[in-house]
């Protein structure tokens, strides 16, 4: 399985995309990628559907406190953000990059899987630095 995370933002051809099962760009890349401007869950449905026609059937669009937006083989989900007071995002978009391949590694769905990376970057901006801001598994209990 491929899982892309097209930071730093910058254009990708279609064939790249093309041989993609998950992409997971953040609101900037979808914007790229995509031409919409993310605002929303609304703005993030109709980036996902251009990037999904590219070729790519899993789009994962990060929407920080708005939570992350699924598009997997034409069903959309919405997985809400958990309110948290951030402290440095810093490190949100790896933390949730991360988790994310953590949960499927672990056989959990794609909506599983997005729902712990949301989980672990909600930890993740609570606390100051990159790396030292990054949970354990054992941690994910605390935010329900």
């Amino acid at each position: 399985m491929i899982v892309l995370n097209p930071a730093p933002a910058q254009a990708l051809t279609n064939s790249l995309l093309r041989n993609i099962d998950i992409i997971v760009p953040n609101k900037s890349e979808a914007e790229i990628l995509s031409g919409i401007k993310v605002t929303d869950a609304k703005s993030a449905k109709r980036a996902a559907d251009i990037i999904s026609k590219k070729g790519v059937d899993n789009v994962v669009i990060t929407l920080g406190s708005q939570g992350a937006l699924i598009l997997e083989k034409n069903i959309y989900h919405l997985v809400p953000a958990h309110v948290v007071e951030a402290v440095d995002t810093t490190a949100a978009g790896d933390t949730f990059c991360g988790s994310l391949c953590v949960g499927l590694a672990n056989q959990k769905s794609l909506l599983d899987a997005v729902k712990l990376a949301v989980k672990a970057s909600a930890i993740t901006v609570t606390r100051m630095g990159a790396q030292s801001s990054l949970p354990y598994y054992s941690e994910l209990s605390l935010i329900e």
